[in-house]
């Protein structure tokens, strides 16, 4: 399986939300598409141990919602990196409770389409530094935060990218996909 990071980003490359920035009941219906057609390849999302929390804690509450995006993560096969959850208390969801990069490496051996992480700063960055992402898709939010934890972890050495998708949308969000150049400290050498 491809290991994709999908990410919400500020104009200054900040994921961490310390201001309002960032609300997923308020985005407009192309920016929904595009989050749609891109699940349509999903088959694991991926997630640290508090963006599933807030994902819980948001999403199976969204009854009346009109963009799929409360179904779709309702009945996806969900994975958690936590050593301290027991109970996931969400349907179709897994515990990963030992080293998460075993098992994103075992993911990517196993036949499928897309492995998702969206928020998880924290395992995005560890995956980043291990050179585990396949795809990187930033959703790029026209506001300057000036602080936070930033798309990249401090210190990694830069790579270079590859621009394979790119499009604008009507309420100021920028979307594009990159993939790593192979050789530049990937583990993937397509």
């Amino acid at each position: 399986m491809r290991i994709v990071i999908t990410q919400n980003t500020t104009l200054d490359g900040r994921v961490e939300m310390l201001d309002d920035w960032f609300d997923p009941a308020d985005q407009d219906e192309e920016m929904a598409a595009e989050m749609m057609r891109q699940t349509e390849q999903e088959e694991v999302l991926l997630l640290g141990r508090q963006t599933f929390e807030d994902f819980r804690g948001y999403w199976p509450q969204q009854t009346e919602d009109t963009t799929g995006v409360a179904a779709s993560l309702d009945a996806v096969d969900k994975r958690v990196v936590s050593s301290t959850l027991t109970e996931p208390g969400w349907a179709n969801t897994t515990i990963i409770s030992g080293d998460p990069l075993e098992a994103v490496r075992a993911l990517r051996e196993e036949p499928g389409e897309d492995v998702i992480i969206t928020g998880s700063i924290t395992l995005c960055h560890a995956l980043i530094g291990a050179g585990l992402v396949d795809l990187y898709r930033m959703f790029v939010f026209p506001y300057w935060q000036g602080r936070g934890r930033s798309f990249f972890p401090e210190g990694h050495p830069g790579t270079g990218l590859r621009r394979v998708e790119a499009r604008a949308f009507s309420g100021g969000v920028t979307y594009a996909a990159y993939v790593p150049l192979a050789g530049l400290g990937s583990e993937q050498d397509d």
